[in-house]
C-alpha cells in the first residue's frame, strides 16, 4: 500500500509527485553585495527537487524588508536573475519550486537600515537579538508604520510576485508568520493601533488581505500560498492573548473566500505550549475543520507521524525542514524507509558548501 506522504497532490495549476514538502528555512548563502542567489543555492535546491513541492527561505521584497545577513531578496534585477539560476536546475529536475516573500518588520536592526529604525505595527521592542554583519545585536524599538507607508508594503509584495513569476518561479508563498510583519499586525503584544489595522481581529487581519488581494491579483490565486504560526509564543517577541486565537480563526475562515489560493501553510507549536493557556497545541487539527482548501503541516514531523497526519485527514502535505537540510533524498529515504541523517546546527547560517551542499545521499 502507497504510502500517504509518497501519493501525488494537486497544488494550484501544478500536478505534484508527492506531498513531502521542503519547508522555507533561512541559510545565508546570498553573501554577495547584491544579496543575490548563487550558483550553490541553485545547487542546494536543485539537490532537494524530489520534494513534492520546494519552498524557498524567506526573501526579502524590498530594502526596508531586510532583518538578517546575506539573505537573498527579489526586489531587484540582479535578484531576480540570481534565482533564475535556482529556478531552472530545479526545473531541470522536474520539481516545482515556490519562493517565499518575507519582510521581517520589527525583527531587524538599523545597521541594515543606514542607522533608520525598523517598522512595524506600533512601536514595540521584541526584545530579541538580530543576526548582524557584527554578530548578534539587541533589537531596537522600531518605528511604526503609517497607513500610506502599510500601502506601499503591499506593493512591495504585489510587486516582488511578478518578479518572481519572471524569475521562473511556480508561485510564492507570503510569510505571514514566525513573528515577521504580518504575524507582527496579528498579536495585541506588537499592534496597539487604534486605527483601521489594529484593534478588532479584521483590522488586525487587513493588512494581510490588502496583500493578499494584491498579490493574487499580479500572478494569479492560484500560484499564492499563504503562512501562518498561531501558537507562537515566546519567540521573536511574539506572546498569546485570550484575542489571538479569536484573530487567526477569523483569517482562516475568511481564507475559504479564496478557493483559488494554492494551499495554506500552518506550523505547530515551534516550543512546548502546555503553560500556555491561550495556545492551540494541535494546530493541524484545530483548523482543518475550519479551513476548506489545501492544508500543509510542518514542524517536528518524522515519517510515521508524517504519514499519519495525511491518513487522519488533518492535513494534505507535510512540510519538512530540518530534515531536508542533511538529507536532501529524504523522499527516497522515506519511500525505502531509511534512517534519516542528522544535521549539523552550527552550519545553519554560515557561507560555504560545508553543512550545505555535502550531505551525502543513499549509496547504491
Amino acid at each position: 500500500m502507497e504510502q500517504a506522504l509518497l501519493k501525488p497532490i494537486k497544488i494550484g495549476p501544478y500536478e505534484l509527485p508527492n506531498r513531502v514538502f521542503m519547508a522555507p528555512m533561512t541559510r545565508s548563502r546570498a553573501d554577495n553585495p547584491e544579496n543575490a542567489a548563487t550558483p550553490l543555492i541553485a545547487q542546494y535546491y536543485a539537490q532537494r527537487a524530489s520534494a513534492g513541492l520546494l519552498i524557498t527561505e524567506g526573501s526579502q521584497v524590498s530594502k526596508q524588508a531586510v532583518g538578517y545577513i546575506n539573505t537573498p531578496g527579489i526586489y531587484s534585477q540582479a535578484q531576480i536573475e540570481g534565482w533564475r539560476q535556482v529556478t531552472r536546475a530545479v526545473h531541470d529536475r522536474e520539481g516545482h519550486i515556490f519562493c517565499q516573500l518575507w519582510h521581517c518588520g520589527r525583527m531587524s536592526h538599523p545597521d541594515f537600515h543606514d542607522g533608520r529604525l525598523p517598522v512595524a505595527p506600533s512601536a514595540i521592542n521584541p526584545k530579541d537579538k538580530s543576526f548582524t554583519r557584527e554578530g548578534f545585536k539587541d533589537t531596537v524599538t522600531p518605528r511604526a508604520l503609517t497607513v500610506d507607508e502599510i500601502h506601499e508594503i503591499t506593493q512591495d509584495f504585489r510587486q516582488a510576485a511578478e518578479n518572481a513569476i519572471a524569475a521562473g518561479f511556480d508561485g510564492v508563498e507570503i510569510h505571514s508568520a514566525n513573528g515577521y510583519l504580518f504575524h507582527q499586525f496579528f498579536t495585541g503584544c506588537s499592534n496597539t493601533r487604534t486605527d483601521e489595522y489594529g484593534g478588532s481581529s479584521e483590522k488586525k487581519a487587513r493588512f494581510f488581505f490588502e496583500t493578499l488581494d494584491a498579490v493574487g491579483q499580479a500572478i494569479g490565486l492560484e500560484m499564492v500560498g499563504i503562512r501562518l504560526n498561531p501558537s507562537a509564543h515566546g519567540f521573536f517577541g511574539i506572546s498569546l492573548d485570550k484575542k489571538t486565537i479569536p484573530t487567526f480563526e477569523h483569517i482562516v475562515e475568511r481564507l475559504n473566500d479564496y478557493p483559488a489560493l494554492a494551499y495554506a501553510h500552518f506550523t505547530e507549536p515551534l516550543a512546548p505550549v502546555d503553560h500556555v493557556p491561550a495556545a492551540v497545541k494541535k494546530i493541524a487539527k484545530h483548523f482543518r475543520p475550519r479551513y476548506k482548501g489545501t492544508l500543509v503541516i510542518n514542524c517536528g514531523f518524522k515519517h510515521d507521524g508524517g504519514n499519519r497526519v495525511l491518513e487522519e485527514g488533518y492535513a494534505d502535505a507535510v512540510a519538512f525542514g530540518k530534515p531536508f537540510i542533511s538529507n536532501p533524498d529524504l523522499v527516497e529515504r522515506i519511500r525505502l524507509g531509511a534512517p534519516w541523517a542528522r544535521w549539523d546546527e552550527n552550519t545553519f547560517y554560515v557561507p560555504g558548501v560545508k553543512g550545505y551542499t555535502d550531505y551525502p545521499r543513499l549509496e547504491g
